[in-house]
């Protein structure tokens, strides 16, 4: 289980801070009265968490292994306030919101809003995000801007992987799983005993899965081109994971580094993107009237409306060919520290490689509506040093450090519609270098009152590149190849930001048990370039090349965001109850709005301004050593101050007929662990996970509209959901000098079957409108043993 903790968004790193780790604790207590003292290291020492200022919920080791959580798409909403999707037709490009901030575009020119790390160490891009760790410690959620100790476009939180480390000790892990779907999973942990000053510890996991979708042959051959029949399975899982951590640390030393190398590559077929809705204005002459139902081919006519539908379906037929997501990424890091007793060094150092690629039948027809791909190259490069230590007597405690970043984005995207009536190549690129300075303090003014201090400057400098060529146009009497736009790197002047962000909390630890605080803190997330422009007018002095998005990049995302909050131990340390509510002020937000004309692509805009507010409730309780429960209940209220988008050729402000995009009102989880039976034989576990997300918006499109076919955000407004996963296992049986582990388990109990995500191509499609839904109910056993 996990500790469920809403505070204000400080810092950094939970050592334990779940229920599950909790309860081990509270083992070793004489009277086992409570859930223990959960111990944290967010501001660079160990404090119990509880007298710690810091909005973040955590899961251990525990929790993810009952739950079988390698990654976070599985994650769900743990956290209030938090929510985590696949982005539309991708299982390996994650969308994290957090308290009503997402970037909802996953291209490589776009920066997320929530800093996403492993083991400290910044995952940049949204593409390749959701990867495999074989084994993991726990997984930290903060909550709140988070740029002070967390780094670069943390705007609205953080999310970080921290896998478990060598032990120095033998040690092995391995289990195997089946399910539906002929789902099979291996998973093994090897701890080598240390050798010297050297310990060792190999992990990885391989997974597959027959797909959700059985795909069927085309009813319309005639309307697509030659080619092998569509058939098999889409939306399969197909994935290879592997780490190795080395670890170097003399005896008798102050001295400890730790080396770590991650793989994970996918190769498999996209989720199906189901035609959900199309506009049935009438029956169209050809393929381009934009109140088009269906598809003209060859002088025949194909209606779309037959492959219109609202429930989640089993079986399709698509004529994209290949089709397919494979996804590689691969890091190193290295991280030194020395502790000199007052103060601690600390070094990060590390670079991460991604290749990805899809393509994808985009409109989830039998007819050659859209048909997308994407190939991406991506490397980075990091350093962080720290330092932290404490003077007067303990009462001065400071962190204070640089960072620098370096990273290199391409992406060549192929796209074809309606036939390949309208064909282009559509890349962009993108480098980025950016330094930061940041520092924290935190002085004890009493022995009650703390104030908390903390800045970080940064500097970032991006430019970029354009290519966009039309091959093949028949609605604009285009049948050879025209160059566009062939923009290169120094084409149009680098874009340069330069940012201070404060944060200051006061906490009063008014007893042992109740701990209450305040805090201010602002959060920033870089601007840039649209890549994905399709904006080249006539050049002009102050645009040289004409490109009018890449002249005027788009500016950063600031927040302002107020906090205050409770933190206490109730009942004899049986229950913790924690209280947050936060007040934000957003300007600038960078809006994606995708267009769907031309070269498939997404207008960016600052248009907005906006105030969002919300309340969090976390508990845990521990009423009895064999039962704990955990629950979190959170309310968000976005509102647009103001709008500004041109109507009819006028800026105006359109606020009130707007949507915020993947931010649900109410959220909330609740979950429990009993142990139901003990003895020499083993022992029998039941855990159960239910978590509701009321319904959202997936697009900041219009509310309201004046016809059908135009992007109206009610078109891909997701009901919301509720997911019911249970887990009945029978654990510690000793097996010939090992313990072994048997588990039944099942996944989304109830069968959600609302999508979860859209995409909406707008008039230029009829309204042609995509959904996205959950996985299906699965189910499975898994056996395991470990020594």
């Amino acid at each position: 289980m996990r500790t469920l903790l809403a505070a204000t968004a400080l810092s950094t790193t939970v050592v334990i801070a779940s229920p599950a780790l909790a309860q081990e604790a509270a083992q070793d207590v004489t009277n086992n009265s409570g859930i223990g003292e959960i111990v944290v290291t967010a501001q660079k020492r160990s404090e119990n968490i509880q007298n710690v200022p810091i909005a973040i919920s955590a899961v251990s080791s525990q929790f993810l292994e009952t739950r079988g959580i390698t990654s976070i798409d599985s994650l769900g909403s743990i956290a209030p306030n938090v929510k985590f999707e696949r982005a539309p037709s991708n299982k390996t490009i994650s969308q994290i919101a957090i308290r009503g901030s997402v970037t909802i575009n996953p291209a490589v020119t776009w920066e997320p809003a929530v800093g996403l790390y492993l083991n400290g160490v910044y995952i940049a891009k949204a593409q390749g995000s959701i990867f495999d760790v074989a084994d993991l410690e726990r997984v930290e959620i903060l909550r709140g801007p988070q740029g002070t100790l967390y780094g670069r476009n943390a705007l609205a939180g953080a999310v970080n992987l921290v896998p478990k480390m060598p032990s120095g000790e033998l040690g092995f892990k391995g289990e195997l799983s089946y399910g539906n779907f002929d789902y099979v999973k291996g998973r093994a942990v090897i701890d080598l005993p240390s050798f010297g000053p050297f310990s060792l510890k190999l992990s990885g996991q391989i997974q597959k899965r027959d797909g959700f979708i059985k795909l069927t042959p085309n009813p319309f051959p005639q309307a697509v081109a030659a080619g092998p029949a569509r058939t098999g399975r889409t939306n399969d899982l197909d994935g290879k994971s592997g780490m190795v951590q080395l670890r170097f640390k003399p005896e008798g030393s102050n001295f400890t580094a730790d080396y770590m190398f991650d793989y994970s590559k996918f190769d498999q077929r996209p989720d199906y993107a189901q035609l959900v809705r199309i506009n049935r204005n009438g029956r169209p002459e050809d393929i381009f009237d934009p109140n088009s139902p269906g598809y003209a081919f060859g002088g025949a006519f194909f209606p779309l409306n037959l492959y219109e539908r609202a429930d989640r379906q089993s079986s399709a037929s698509l004529d994209a060919d290949p089709l397919y997501e494979r996804s590689r990424t691969y890091g190193h890091a290295l991280t030194m520290t020395l502790d000199l007793g007052a103060t601690t060094l600390k070094s990060i150092t590390a670079y991460r490689n991604l290749k990805w690629a899809d393509r994808i039948d985009l409109d989830g027809s039998p007819l050659p509506v859209a048909y997308t791909g994407r190939d991406t190259s991506f490397d980075s490069w990091s350093q962080e040093l720290q330092a932290s230590g404490s003077v007067m007597d303990d009462r001065l405690k400071y962190v204070a450090g640089v960072f620098y970043y370096k990273e290199k984005a391409e992406t060549l995207g192929p796209q074809s519609f309606f036939g390949g009536g309208s064909s282009f190549q559509s890349d962009y690129g993108s480098h980025t270098e950016a330094f930061a300075a940041f520092a924290q303090i935190d002085f004890s003014v009493t022995d009650q009152l703390k104030l908390t201090v903390g800045g970080r400057y940064t500097h970032e400098k991006k430019d970029v590149r354009r290519f966009l060529r039309v091959n093949f146009d028949a609605a604009n009497g285009i049948f050879a190849p025209v160059v566009v736009a062939n923009i290169p790197y120094g084409g149009v002047p680098d874009a340069k930001y330069n940012k201070f962000n404060p944060a200051i909390t006061v906490a009063y630890q008014a007893n042992s048990d109740i701990n209450l605080y305040a805090r201010f803190a602002q959060g920033f997330k870089s601007g840039g370039f649209n890549g994905e422009t399709n904006d080249f007018r006539a050049p002009t002095a102050d645009c040289p090349t004409g490109a009018v998005e890449l002249c005027n990049p788009y500016r950063p995302e600031t927040v302002d965001s107020y906090e205050v909050g409770i933190k206490t131990r109730l009942a004899g340390g049986k229950v913790i109850l924690n209280v947050a509510g936060f007040w934000d002020e957003h300007k600038d937000i960078q809006l994606s709005v995708f267009t769907a004309n031309g070269a498939a692509s997404s207008i960016v805009k600052n248009a907005a301004a906006a105030r969002i507010r919300g309340l969090e409730i976390e508990t845990v309780i521990r009423p009895v050593d064999a039962l704990t429960i955990n629950g979190s209940l959170a309310f968000l209220d976005p509102q647009y101050k103001s709008y500004i988008e041109a109507v009819n050729g006028v800026d105006t402000n359109v606020a009130d007929n707007r949507a915020f995009p993947h931010t649900p009102k109410t959220t909330t989880a609740a979950g429990v662990d009993l142990r139901v039976a003990q003895g020499d034989w083993g022992r029998f576990n039941i855990n159960g996970d239910v978590n509701y997300v009321s319904g959202y918006y997936t697009f900041p499109y219009a509310l309201r509209t004046a016809n059908g076919s135009e992007q109206n955000a009610n078109n891909t407004r997701s009901k919301g959901r509720t997911i019911v996963n249970l887990r009945a296992a029978i654990a510690e049986v000793p097996l010939g000098g090992t313990k072994a582990e048997f588990a039944l388990w099942v996944k989304n109990l109830t069968k959600e079957r609302d999508p979860s995500n859209f995409i909406d191509f707008g008039p230029g499609f009829g309204g042609l409108t995509v959904g996205y839904f959950p996985d299906p109910r699965t189910y499975g056993l898994t056996a395991g043993v470990k020594f």
